[in-house]
């Protein structure tokens, strides 16, 4: 998959620290330790992420039984195959990849980007075949790859993308 960064690489620090996201004032690594302790998400952390993601569909996740969620989560927070680690999550009502990516991005110990428009547009992307594990897997190689050359952590490097969208992309 081929990306263009729409910003030069000295100003990720620049964009991250800039970063706003009003959806939800919830700190969602607030729970990170808990969470990775526990191996699993209640339905009261799902809700929370849902909420976070995107507070119009959130309300969809309330369908999934404690139960449930628990086992899913616990599945994708466990497994070391990328593919069922991403995927399992989409069976759980109300959540598709993007929110499928922020429990990955801040509940799983290993490096993972948030699936958003607004980061995908800061990397030059075109999000037609978002909803895929391919193009999912390919977006987190690239950013772990710019991670790992720009010596950032993730979360800082999700910050800048989006920030940079949010601050240069014309509305449609």
């Amino acid at each position: 998959m081929f990306y263009t960064l729409r910003f030069k690489p000295d100003q990720i620090f620049g964009y991250a620290g800039n970063y706003e996201y009003t959806t939800s004032d919830v700190d969602l690594s607030l729970y990170t330790q808990e969470i990775q302790a526990r191996g699993y998400l209640t339905k009261a952390d799902l809700e929370r992420v849902a909420k976070w993601k995107s507070p119009r569909s959130a309300g969809h996740v309330s369908r999934n039984s404690e139960e449930y969620v628990r086992a899913v989560t616990a599945i994708a927070l466990q497994t070391d195959n990328e593919q069922l680690r991403i995927e399992v999550l989409t069976l759980l009502d109300g959540v598709g990849l993007p929110t499928a990516s922020v429990i990955l991005h801040f509940y799983h110990p290993d490096r993972y980007p948030i699936l958003d428009f607004r980061s995908l547009w800061s990397l030059s992307l075109d999000d037609a075949q978002k909803d895929t594990f391919e193009f999912w897997w390919d977006y987190t190689v690239i950013c772990r790859s710019l991670s790992s050359e720009h010596a950032i952590d993730m979360r800082t490097l999700d910050k800048a993308l989006w920030q940079y969208s949010k601050e240069n992309q014309e509305s449609d």
